[in-house]
């Protein structure tokens, strides 16, 4: 069975207290994402990174604080979640090639991953068997991700100790939302073994 991880939104934006829209406890559970990042490329498991990408003016922040603009520190992904071999593909049409890449960066300028339009491409690409989930915002973002994975039929893993939400509550009913249409939670120490 071959497994695609989805690392969702590791920027400085959310995980540390400077970031534009800091999630309390975020910077906790990077440890974490560099765990599950690392042993994917050590057992040659493709890793889909999702990194917001906005524009100064972008439409989303009617709804939220403007964060992670392109270019700016804010933006960039935890050094700790980085791979050696990674490509990052901007949320346009442009040509890329997955091949020895351990990293997709995938850029996006909405909550909604599948709004990336080379996401659909990058999925078929590394044509996987199942996903496995992790990041921020449990109940926003990696909620997003989880429902469209889902929708291609995948079976999809959740890590619950490498995912921090904003509101306890909404991140629980999430959680139940996964498991009630079909995916599954987790564990970083189930998902790479005890040992790694």
């Amino acid at each position: 069975m071959k497994t695609v991880f989805v690392d969702v939104d590791t920027q400085l934006d959310f995980l540390y207290p400077a970031g534009a829209l800091y999630v309390p406890g975020a910077e906790t559970i990077v440890p974490a994402i560099e765990r599950l990042n690392r042993y994917a490329a050590a057992h040659g498991i493709a890793v889909i990174s999702t990194m917001d990408a906005h524009a100064e003016n972008d439409a989303e922040f009617a709804d939220w604080p403007p964060h992670c603009i392109a270019g700016t520190w804010g933006q960039h992904k935890a050094t700790a979640t980085l791979l050696e071999k990674r490509i990052t593909v901007p949320n346009r049409e442009c040509e890329w090639s997955v091949e020895g890449v351990e990293q997709v960066i995938v850029e996006k300028q909405s909550v909604e991953v599948f709004t990336a339009r080379n996401l659909p491409r990058i999925l078929q690409a590394l044509q996987a068997d199942r996903y496995v989930v992790y990041g921020v915002v449990t109940e926003i973002c990696v909620r997003s991700a989880v429902r469209g994975l889902l929708a291609t039929g995948k079976p999809v893993v959740v890590v619950a100790d490498a995912i921090k939400e904003l509101r306890a509550e909404e991140a629980t009913k999430t959680l139940e939302e996964i498991r009630s249409t079909g995916g599954t939670v987790s564990s970083v120490s189930e998902t790479c073994g005890a040992a790694f």
